[in-house]
């Protein structure tokens, strides 16, 4: 299972052709590449454990797809390899002779680090052909297709778009890249009256788009190339550009590839170094950016890409994080009417990583955990995203409609990290706070190359409001651990107590074998796999009824899946109810592995922004 050695520059990079799809590697993103065993019984139509033989495709198609980039204009443009020259050349064509002069200068210093730090192999997690081969290697824009092959019937009650975000770099990377740092691209499949569509576009960043004009990738990749002393020369080289109008980062360097949300007739797609972009769905079943939203004009900073709906009051409660000054972390919520409330500071210590939160029908709860943001260890050649063993982890409590931050209750909880919390409730009865998330171990393993094996062990972690005291459990018996990650509860009942939970198997680590559904009070767990050599991603919920369904589970699991045999993709709906395959739309193009989705009813979209 060791990762492939080939250079991330010897990588081709093109159109979706698909090179051979047959390579014997396990695409090894890094992570320790032990992972909790699976406990089955024997079954010999279903071999999850062949995914230890699944293809790796460590080579990209040969011309640079970017160029050109299907337009909602055009969408039968060809492929013109020329593009990404004339692009640049177009760009430059409008610079005054100091900025010429200065691009040239700082081109070259570009090109020196560059070939500093190829002189020097990059870690599994910086590493391009590792990061992003195989399955989660990018694809080119896909306009909208209609009439889908569907196997099986989709049920009736299904009538909107699913839609699902992910990292998809424009360009080659040129240094370290790590799987979070790709551009975002947006994967729609459109139901209705049980036929389908599908189409993938670029989220059209500010970032991106500047790239795409200068025909290069310019701004720097925050995990992937910022460590040490490279990581501060890209920066100081970043912002000189800047400082001569080459590039401009004010309008934001963020990439929106993690969360999706469907808030005040808008989709935002976000992640949590930007303000959200808002994705326009078109009549067709086609997607088009809007562009960075603030709410009008009322968001003045990032926000975090798991912002939460109340189910009841239609409320959106976000968090905002900043590495550098204080206040390192902000609280805030939108009305369902879009209405921000202000902002409450909430006084850290240190820059803490923050990738999600939880809610209760009252409180909002906030993780303070080991992972915290170090910039000067950079300056000593480290990585600025450390496990920092001295911090001691725990949650805050704070009211939902707080004006400030002075009645928020921090419960220490050892030793826990969750990059996901799935869900929150109270229990008055006992005066706790019940949070199910899934508990990662090494913490950083994510952003730091380590040998210790990966798990992420779902947990109820209970914190008592009366005496600060908080306990945590593993939900899952020893014989059924699994890894589990990505995932939700039914979100009708978010902040409420629920009974189930569908989360990933995340076996072998990092690919998704299948999903499981688990009673988080009997710890009873029901496996769904998606068969052999067929990975997918986070199971989506979709509830029957959403007003009226009596069973929690009365429902539907959409999720994207792609067999690295015959190197096709699927989006599978799955009964909740009984984990019977009710249905595949077969798709037209490759998937690729990603992050995180919604689903937008068609009764929704008449209202739609």
């Amino acid at each position: 299972m060791a990762a492939s050695t080939t250079s991330p520059n010897s990588c081709s990079w093109g159109k979706s052709q698909i090179l051979n799809p047959f390579s014997s590697s396990l695409v090894d993103m890094g992570f320790p590449t032990k992972s909790i065993a699976l406990k089955k019984k024997p079954n010999k139509s279903l071999k999850v454990e062949s995914a230890l033989h699944s293809p790796s495709v460590l080579h990209f198609p040969k011309q640079p797809y970017p160029n050109p980039v299907i337009t909602r204009q055009d969408s039968t443009a060809k492929p013109d390899n020329k593009s990404n020259k004339s692009q640049g050349q177009t760009q430059q064509s409008q610079w005054n002779p100091l900025q010429r002069a200065a691009a040239m200068a700082l081109d070259i210093a570009e090109n020196a680090l560059v070939s500093r730090e190829r002189q020097h192999p990059l870690p599994k997690t910086a590493d391009p052909s590792v990061q992003i081969g195989g399955n989660f290697a990018p694809v080119p824009e896909l306009p909208v297709r209609h009439g889908l092959p569907v196997t099986g019937s989709i049920p009736d009650c299904i009538n909107g778009v699913y839609l699902r975000n992910g990292a998809n770099p424009l360009f080659e990377p040129v240094a370290g890249h790590h799987f979070f740092d790709g551009d975002g691209m947006v994967h729609a499949v459109a139901i209705g009256n049980g036929s389908a569509s599908y189409a993938c576009r670029f989220t059209e960043t500010q970032r991106l788009m500047q790239e795409r004009e200068l025909g290069r990738p310019v701004f720097p990749k925050a995990i992937g190339e910022l460590h040490g002393h490279n990581g501060i020369g890209r920066l100081l080289l970043f912002y000189a550009r800047g400082l001569f109008g080459l590039v401009d980062h004010k309008q934001g360097t963020g990439v929106a590839n993690a969360g999706l949300v469907y808030f005040n007739n808008r989709l935002l797609a976000m992640s949590e170094d930007d303000l959200p972009y808002q994705v326009r769905i078109t009549p067709s079943g086609d997607l088009e950016t809007v562009g960075r939203y603030n709410f009008n004009h009322q968001l003045k900073s990032t926000m975090i890409a798991h912002p939460k709906v109340d189910p009841v009051s239609k409320e959106l409660f976000a968090l905002s994080y900043d590495v550098v000054q204080k206040p390192y972390l902000k609280y805030f919520r939108f009305s369902a009417d879009g209405d921000k409330s202000p902002d409450v500071e909430i006084h850290l210590p240190v820059p803490t990583m923050m990738h999600d939160f939880a809610i209760t029908e009252n409180f909002v709860v906030i993780p303070d955990q080991q992972v915290v943001f170090k910039l000067q260890e950079m300056i000593t050649g480290g990585s600025p995203v450390i496990y920092d063993q001295n911090k001691k982890s725990r949650f805050g409590i704070l009211a939902k409609n707080a004006k400030d931050s002075n009645d928020v209750i921090w419960i220490e909880s050892p030793d826990t990290f969750c990059f996901h919390l799935w869900n929150a409730w109270e229990e008055p009865e006992t005066d706790e706070v019940v949070v199910i998330g899934s508990c990662m171990t090494p913490a950083d393993s994510i952003f730091n190359e380590c040998d210790e094996s990966l798990k992420s062990v779902l947990s109820e972690i209970r914190l008592n409001l009366k005496t600060g005291e908080s306990t945590r459990r593993p939900i899952l018996s020893e014989s059924d651990q699994v890894n589990l990650e990505a995932g939700m509860v039914n979100r009708n009942r978010l902040g409420r107590k629920t009974q189930f939970a569908y989360l990933a198997i995340a076996e072998p680590w990092p690919k998704v074998s299948g999903f499981a559904k688990v009673d988080l009070s009997s710890g009873e767990v029901k496996k769904y796999f998606y068969g052999d050599n067929k990975y997918g991603g986070e199971p989506f919920f979709l509830p029957r009824d959403a007003n009226n369904s009596e069973n929690e589970d009365d429902g539907y699991i959409l999720a994207f899946v792609h067999d690295e045999k015959t190197w096709k993709s699927e989006l599978q709906i799955v009964n909740a109810m009984n984990l019977q395959l009710e249905a595949s739309i077969q798709l037209p193009s490759r998937v690729p592995y990603g992050f995180h989705g919604t689903f937008v009813d068609s009764k929704d979209l008449v209202n739609q922004a």
